[in-house]
């Protein structure tokens, strides 16, 4: 199950909340708000590098570069929206509001 992220961590607890219900081998997206969650050195970095020890990450180019974020936690894969896609319908989505 892909399971996408779309508001910050800064203002809303979905990240934490999705970390409880992902399976192992999960992909785990950030989009618009979400993607300030992958940006280096942040206060959620330790629990973003649990989920990348399990489970792929991504973060939509688009909105990174729309927020100005360039600097973003290793092993967090960058796709743009052909990638966004393709994840969506390889997977079935969960959406984390």
């Amino acid at each position: 199950m892909l399971h996408t992220i779309n508001k910050s961590p800064f203002e809303k607890n979905t990240f934490e909340t999705c970390i409880r219900f992902l399976m192992p081998g999960d992909p785990l997206l950030f989009i618009e708000d979400g993607v300030y969650a992958v940006q280096s050195g942040n206060k959620f970095s330790p629990a973003l590098e649990g989920v990348l020890k399990t489970n792929p990450v991504f973060a939509l180019r688009p909105d990174l570069d729309a927020r100005g974020i360039t600097a973003i936690a290793d092993g967090v894969e960058c796709v743009d929206y052909e990638g966004f896609v393709a994840l969506v319908e390889e997977h079935q989505v969960n959406s984390w509001f």
